[in-house]
């Protein structure tokens, strides 16, 4: 049988109490939406809590609890956040509301992120920068202030908000305590993991607290960006980041949350558009690490095309196997081959060997063909991936939650576009990063490197222990490489044709 969950603070107990009460008091606790799952008894005493303490409103469940949400502090907008990426489990229209969830608090006061600087930096905010500013945006965790360093730069100041620690601290004490009585009290929960789940927003927030993570990620991810041309990030003032203090350069341009955004002169909105798609398609594919949080007020633009992205506190990121997997998948739309889409899907281990390719594929030609049968302006990879998860128990498909937060990125990024250009052409945008990635990582070969890789690895591996002396195949293998590192051009010929060839043979087989 199964133990009960521990007897937790009273604290914990104080917090779940409040916590159900705003909950209740949105429709958010037992929701309406939902009642018709319950047995008679709890039925009806959900509908007599709903009439003496909801809210009158005509939102919808999702609505309801984003607003529930925010009412209830940091822990629980970040696990709305969490929750919007799975739309898997709770449906897209569901989390594509509580995708709405805004993460805005009043700011605290100036004298007070003025003692932050001087107890984490070592120095008044006065002798670090010529000119400390106001608070130019404030969530709830930290907030960030406009200044201007002793050399002229102009940069941000993110500063932790006080006794936040302690806040997330006890948040989370009482969200594990909960976890802990829904997995005990209601087993049909056991297949939503509440307890892994909070453990999951536990980990995020424990990262948001540190904000030395946030600019390890930021210099990561911003160097991959200022790679391309389709997007730039500012840079870290690193001798200026502490634990509760980060110091990062200005954003050129302004937020397109702003309504005057795309009134500038001289923008030109279908490659402003276009600059925003491939720019997230090349982290994703090229680089394994993208933005996963490039909502408008992250993004700023400045004539004639140019975007640069802020606020790294979310990252995804994709394995090599990931990464082939949409890219594949992506050109397998692109051209309708639903047959080599069913294959990738095998080939990745995502649905199960002894499911029917054929039957997938017939599957996905159904998902495919509403999606891509519209205009080329109505078109969404996002709504194709949603499409596509929303099959994913009728297969056993598995899917990992990198590819989940990558459909919720790519759905708020194809909505950014469009409203930047309401005729862009998403898939002729997305067409020259997937075909170029195509070409480059699957060509004959780059698959010849790979096989002649593994084997070398595989003889490795299999070398004659108790003999102490390698296999042959793999003494010859390291002779061939040693005899081209020494220049022997015939020998090396040899090598680069027979490898072509090898990977003419492998392209032909697997298409």
């Amino acid at each position: 049988m199964k133990a009960a969950p521990d007897v937790a603070s009273l604290d914990s107990w104080a917090r779940l109490i409040r916590t159900g009460a705003v909950l209740l008091r949105h429709d958010a606790l037992l929701p309406k939406e939902t009642e018709h799952l319950l047995p008679p008894i709890p039925r009806f005493l959900a509908a007599v809590l709903r009439t003496l303490f909801a809210k009158r409103t005509k939102d919808r469940a999702g609505e309801r609890y984003a607003k529930a949400l925010h009412d209830l502090g940091p822990a629980f907008i970040k696990l709305g956040q969490i929750l919007s990426t799975r739309g898997d489990i709770f449906g897209e229209r569901f989390t594509r509301d509580l995708a709405h969830l805004k993460d805005r608090l009043p700011p605290f006061p100036k004298a007070v992120a003025e003692a932050t600087i001087l107890e984490s930096l070592g120095a008044p905010a006065n002798e670090i920068f010529a000119e400390f500013g106001d608070v130019i945006g404030s969530a709830s965790i930290a907030q960030a202030h406009e200044a201007r360093m002793k050399d002229g730069r102009k940069v941000a100041v993110k500063i932790l908000r006080p006794n936040i620690e302690r806040i997330i601290a006890a948040d989370i004490a009482m969200l594990t305590l909960g976890a802990g009585i829904i997995a005990f009290f209601f087993p049909s929960a056991k297949r939503l993991e509440p307890e892994a789940f909070v453990a999951t927003v536990a980990t995020s927030l424990l990262l948001e607290l540190d904000l030395r993570l946030e600019a390890s990620a930021a210099d990561e991810l911003g160097q991959i960006i200022n790679k391309e041309p389709w997007m730039k990030a500012p840079k870290i003032v690193w001798h200026h980041v502490a634990r509760r203090v980060l110091v990062i350069e200005w954003a050129d341009g302004i937020p397109l949350s702003r309504p005057e955004a795309l009134e500038l002169p001289g923008l030109d909105k279908k490659e402003t558009a276009d600059n925003l798609i491939r720019a997230f398609l090349s982290q994703a594919l090229d680089h394994g690490v993208f933005h996963a949080d490039l909502h408008e007020g992250n993004l700023f633009v400045a004539a004639p095309a140019k975007l640069t992205a802020i606020d790294f506190g979310i990252i995804g990121r994709l394995r090599p196997k990931e990464r082939r997997y949409l890219a594949e998948m992506l050109w397998g739309f692109l051209r309708r081959d639903y047959k080599r889409v069913a294959e990738v899907h095998f080939e990745a281990g995502y649905v199960p060997a002894h499911q029917n390719v054929d039957s997938f594929a017939q599957a996905l030609r159904a998902v495919g063909e509403p999606v891509l049968g519209r205009q080329a302006t109505e078109v969404s990879m996002g709504r194709l991936l949603s499409q596509l998860f929303e099959i994913t128990a009728q297969f056993e498909m598995h899917l990992r939650p990198e590819l989940v937060l990558l459909q919720k990125t790519m759905v708020s990024v194809e909505g950014v576009a469009r409203r930047i250009y309401p005729e862009h052409n998403l898939w002729e945008a997305a067409r020259p990063v997937v075909r170029a990635w195509i070409s480059r990582e699957l060509s004959p070969v780059v698959e010849a490197r790979r096989l002649f890789e593994r084997l070398v690895h595989k003889l490795r591996l299999d070398d004659d222990v108790e003999a102490g002396t390698p296999r042959r195949g793999y003494v010859e293998l390291e002779a061939l490489k040693v005899g081209a590192q020494q220049g022997r051009t015939f020998g090396l010929i040899a090598l680069i044709v027979s490898v072509i060839s090898l990977g003419v043979i492998i392209w032909v087989a697997v298409r």
